[in-house]
């Protein structure tokens, strides 16, 4: 929902405005060890409360896990505009002066493709092409080190990516990667989609 508010411009109200419930999960894209809210009718969240509590749902001195959502919530539009300028980087590669210059999306690769108009937001779906390699086998290279990555990179680089269908995977940003990390998780796909041709 915040992801969709900020890349929209407008206030999260607008989106759900035409929603009967909302939750909000303030852990991942906002920073906070965990927590999550329910925003809905007065009956909807008391029959919430209820059943929680029924299932043993609970917990005590929350305030500290409170604390950290606010903060997340505070810094959530600049830290998600910044994972969203990281996703974009990725997808176009037009990353900071000292990245290199070869935008994945122009890749040129036969193993696969970035639709540019589909990043909005803090993801970015890969489209893998042929039959080999499959998402899971990519997705497998990206996170795996080997010896001569790191003789031949000067980096270990290990991605984590999610094989979301039977030809495209899917690359998430959030408050902890950085534009360094996007930019290293760049060249870890040239060099993986390289040493598959090879």
């Amino acid at each position: 929902l915040l992801n969709a508010a900020v890349a929209q411009g407008v206030q999260p109200a607008r989106i759900a405005q035409h929603c009967d419930s909302v939750s909000l999960c303030f852990s991942k894209g906002l920073g906070a060890p965990a927590g999550a809210v329910l925003a809905g009718r007065r009956e909807l969240v008391a029959e919430a409360w209820r059943a929680r509590k029924l299932l043993g749902g609970g917990l005590r001195q929350a305030g500290v896990l409170a604390a950290a959502a606010r903060m997340g919530l505070q810094r959530a539009g600049t830290t998600l505009r910044r994972d969203h300028r990281n996703a974009r980087r990725f997808a176009q590669g037009t990353p900071p002066r000292t990245w290199r210059r070869s935008p994945l999306h122009r890749l040129d690769s036969p193993l696969c493709s970035v639709d540019l108009a589909a990043v909005e937001t803090n993801i970015v779906m890969v489209a893998v092409k042929g039959s080999w390699p499959s998402p899971a086998e990519l997705c497998a290279r990206m996170q795996a080190v080997s010896e001569e990555e790191v003789a031949e990179t000067g980096h270990a680089v290990s991605v984590l990516l999610f094989p979301w269908a039977s030809r495209s995977l899917r690359a998430v940003w959030h408050c902890d990667v950085s534009d360094r990390d996007t930019e290293l998780a760049t060249n870890k796909l040239r060099f993986v989609l390289r040493k598959c041709q090879e």
